[in-house]
């Protein structure tokens, strides 16, 4: 009833009380042609994530920290939405500083950091998959009002508020995060330390609804919300020439629309797979040690991952004041 040994990964959302690393399969045994064809599949998946969470831990750290530090910095970045960009890079810049125990992990082939630590990752997990979406449904649902809205939204959208709505988010993140954090544990098998979440009684039943309830409330809702909000949005921008009386303010409003509209995409496309393969997993009876299903369950959560590391990019790429901001951190000297 737990997961294989093989699957072990905080990784974010759901494995419940079967997120742990135990040995790679046939090691230190004496080992058929198929044992040692899986050990060498389960080697190179070790070392394949592990590079990639290095660049996404690099790339994702320094990138929304820079994030951040624009937001933070200049005057002209305090906006309604650039507060929630703040919120989203606080989040993923949490949980790409995870990666480094999670690749020692996968390399060493157990947990060596301590059950604090181990409370630690597994919560940012959830918080950080939580605040994402909630942040990114709160962004669409203020597009939302300042395209379709805009006069109510000169009361609606302002930075206090923003930071207010970021602040309501953590603390709806928290009603899964605590109960991961006191549910976290270490535990000894066969001489290898578990990194899991230790559910009350029957273990089974909490941890498939916990699965259930995690891809309702932090994927199918959101996404239902946010697609409502687009929808409503592309009516509005189809059927109206000019937005806001202005043609350069009606340009600003249509590329934000955009570059929010891109960075929920991205969100969508990235997280999509792993909320779909733990939901087949959990309820359609397949063949769970097939090296194939295992080599498509860690790239589904490395793509997750890996989003923490995009949004940056994005910014980069969509907004020209983050472009400003980036330009005149990264060349001082030749920025202006």
């Amino acid at each position: 009833t737990e997961l294989p040994a093989e699957l072990v990964t905080a990784a974010a959302t759901i494995w419940g009380n079967g997120t742990a690393w135990a040995p790679l399969p046939g090691h230190g045994v004496n080992e058929t042609g198929s044992q040692r064809a899986k050990n060498a599949t389960s080697i190179l998946i070790a070392i394949v994530i592990t590079a990639l969470y290095s660049v996404v831990c690099v790339v994702g750290l320094m990138g929304n920290l820079l994030v951040m530090y624009g937001i933070v910095r200049y005057t002209k970045m305090k906006t309604a939405t650039n507060i929630y960009i703040f919120n989203l890079a606080l989040a993923d810049a949490l949980a790409t500083s995870t990666l480094p125990f999670q690749s020692a992990k996968y390399l060493m082939e157990t947990w060596p950091f301590g059950e604090l630590l181990c409370k630690v990752v597994l919560s940012i997990d959830y918080y950080n998959m939580f605040t994402s979406i909630l942040t990114l449904t709160t962004m669409s649902v203020d597009r939302y009002v300042a395209v379709c809205h805009p006069v109510r939204a000169l009361d609606l959208r302002t930075p206090a508020k923003a930071k207010l709505i970021n602040v309501c988010i953590w603390v709806l993140s928290s009603l899964i995060g605590v109960p991961i954090m006191v549910m976290a544990v270490t535990k000894t098998k066969d001489g290898v330390v578990l990194c899991t979440l230790q559910f009350p009684e029957p273990p089974i039943y909490w941890d498939t609804v916990t699965k259930i309830c995690v891809f309702i409330f932090a994927f199918l809702v959101p996404i239902l919300v946010i697609s409502i909000c687009y929808g409503l949005m592309l009516l509005r921008l189809r059927s109206v020439r000019l937005l806001s009386g202005s043609k350069e303010k009606d340009r600003s409003l249509r590329r934000i629309t955009r570059m929010v509209l891109v960075v929920v995409a991205a969100f969508i496309v990235c997280w999509a797979p792993i909320h779909i393969f733990v939901i087949v997993w959990t309820l359609v009876d397949i063949d769970k040690k097939n090296p194939y299903v295992l080599a498509s369950l860690h790239f589904c959560i490395a793509l997750g991952y890996t989003n923490s590391s995009l949004n940056p990019v994005l910014y980069a790429f969509l907004d020209e004041n983050f472009k400003r901001c980036f330009r005149e951190f990264c060349l001082p000297w030749g920025g202006r």
